[in-house]
């Protein structure tokens, strides 16, 4: 098991936060950020940093993974390379709603090359089996209820193409003519319509107070974002109902995820999984 390198968080200042842990910059040194975990959390830290790893590796835009580290008082995390000035997709939106379009756009191409990336299936998850634990995991949805979604995902055709696993708006940055994608801790490969999804759900499917205090916009702006998104992604020839059609029961299954986390099950997620319950 790879050793930790001890640091002191008397060299960092806090700069944010999320379900997992803090993100912290360098007092001194402005080319280096921390991602902490929460008290406890020692063996995911350690896997995400391999993870990381692997996938800067293939070549995809992320920022560049350092060492594995512990604080004086016992708290986990990894070392990047920070991206200075970035800003990411939903917040560049959510401060120019006139660029929507722009940001949409250059969004959608990033998601396109991500999703044109080849990977060797044997050093990545599968997405299906990653959505298979989740299912059998989960206490909410009835034997028979899980048969069906279970015959859904397998029924997906698989694609040997990177998927990030957590894909919205908010986990691309860029600066300048640089772009880059963060939190890949859920990285692995498979169809792009599991990725798309988390689009939909975070643009279109979320309830207002939800994208206003996550991503700082309403919801109408933010739906407008996905409505711009399509099109550079699908191809403009394709109607939007079309697209959304296909798309909803793969953002319905993101209640899976979403379950796990809150321990309850969610029917405003749910009722996008109409088509296949």
């Amino acid at each position: 098991m790879e050793q930790a390198i001890k640091i002191s968080l008397k060299d960092y200042v806090l700069s944010g936060g999320g379900a997992n842990g803090e993100s912290y910059d360098h007092i001194s040194d402005p080319s280096v950020m921390l991602k902490l975990y929460f008290p406890g959390k020692i063996q995911q830290p350690l896997d995400e940093m391999k993870l990381a790893r692997k996938v800067y590796q293939l070549g995809i835009p992320t920022p560049e993974p350092g060492e594995y580290v512990v604080t004086e008082d016992g708290r986990y995390g990894i070392r990047f390379k920070r991206i200075v000035g970035k800003k990411s997709y939903s917040r560049a939106t959510a401060d120019n709603p006139e660029k929507v379009a722009q940001f949409a756009g250059e969004f959608a191409g990033m998601c396109l090359k991500l999703h044109a990336t080849h990977v060797d299936t044997t050093q990545f998850e599968n997405v299906k089996s990653r959505y298979f634990r989740l299912l059998e995991e989960n206490p909410f949805f009835t034997p028979a209820e899980k048969d069906r979604l279970g015959r859904f995902i397998d029924d997906t055709p698989d694609e040997d193409t990177a998927v990030h696993g957590d894909l919205q708006y908010s986990n691309a940055i860029f600066v300048g003519d640089k772009r880059y994608f963060i939190d890949l801790g859920d990285f692995c490969w498979g169809n792009h319509l599991f990725d798309i999804a988390m689009v939909y759900l975070c643009c279109c499917l979320s309830d207002e107070a939800f994208i206003l205090e996550t991503f700082h916009m309403p919801k109408s702006l933010s739906t407008e974002f996905w409505r711009c998104f399509a099109p550079c992604y699908f191809g403009a020839d394709r109607p939007l109902a079309d697209i959304e059609e296909e798309i909803l029961p793969y953002a319905g299954l993101k209640t899976l995820i979403i379950e796990r986390d809150t321990k309850c099950p969610m029917p405003e997620f749910r009722a996008a999984l109409k088509s296949v319950l």
